[in-house]
């Protein structure tokens, strides 16, 4: 079922609205989202008459990665909401860093899957890829559809994954690259009725290797969008030492992954093309939902 952003009661209707929504509001907390690999938890989030529900992602929660330091996701998190933002494309639900119940944290808006059903039971069913991804038995991808790779779909069978040729996901792509994101799965991908298309959980994004893992690999190699230049161009600007960007993001990673941020942007401006796997690390995430 495609999701639906349920919005802050009337009057938070701006981001900057939600994020003090966010980040000042008493949290109250509804439950646990199961099968995360870190402690999510569903919260209500109310402030100033307005209310909304939200996801909340204790450091204490974290699971110990080898390769990124411990009680640092939810930062990363905060980080790509900020570059999310300074694209203009707005493809990460509003995020904030502050103190809960189980102490810091990330707070994210949560996007529901049905406007209509209870925030706890539709955190138990959404795939979030519905219309997005698809397998096509075949070696063709088809109309509208950009292929990624074969899978193994059981009893010596092989199916083709491929995602849509779709423009909200091309700029999500583009952002991936940017922040190195090391998970980019179906289930990240969460489309609006109202046109809109987020990304979640970024966790495992700004390493200073090369670690995108992603389902989007349908235009790699492509020339970038005339768009995607404009917006890059941008991003450089607003990393520059100094700029209110850089300096936030300088808060939430170390100086070494803000300056692989500035290569990665440098590099996708000057090749013009969409990355491409690079051989020395998986490139499709698993599972890949």
């Amino acid at each position: 079922m495609p999701a639906a952003e349920r919005l802050p009661a009337p009057g938070v209707n701006t981001t900057g609205e939600r994020e003090e929504l966010l980040a000042k509001g008493e949290l109250t907390v509804v439950g646990r989202i199961s099968g995360a690999s870190n402690a999510v938890l569903l919260c209500t989030v109310a402030y100033g008459g307005a209310s909304a529900d939200c996801v909340y992602k204790p450091v204490k929660g974290e699971r110990p990665l080898w390769d990124f330091p411990d009680g640092n996701l939810a930062r990363r998190e905060v980080a790509a909401y900020l570059v999310s933002e300074a694209t203009g494309w707005g493809l990460v639900p509003p995020t904030v860093l502050r103190d809960g119940p189980y102490g810091e944290g990330m707070v994210q808006q949560w996007i529901h899957s049905d406007e209509t059903t209870d925030a706890a039971a539709a955190a138990d069913g959404a795939s979030g890829a519905d219309g997005l991804l698809a397998l096509v038995e075949g070696g063709e991808a088809g109309d509208g559809w950009k292929p990624v790779a074969f899978a193994d779909i059981g009893e010596g069978r092989t199916a083709l994954l491929v995602h849509a040729d779709d423009a909200r996901l091309r700029r999500l792509a583009v952002l991936d690259a940017v922040i190195n994101n090391g998970d980019r799965k179906g289930g990240h991908l969460l489309a609006a009725p109202d046109g809109r298309l987020y990304g979640i959980d970024h966790g495992v994004t700004f390493h200073v290797e090369d670690k995108l893992r992603t389902l989007l690999w349908g235009w790699a190699g492509e020339p970038l969008t005339d768009e995607a230049r404009s917006v890059l161009a941008g991003l450089e600007r607003q990393l520059a030492a100094g700029a209110p960007l850089a300096t936030r993001l300088a808060a939430l990673i170390t100086p070494a992954e803000l300056a692989a941020v500035r290569a990665r942007v440098d590099r996708l401006r000057h090749t013009g093309v969409h990355p491409q796997p690079s051989g020395q690390w998986p490139s499709i995430p698993w599972p890949p939902v």
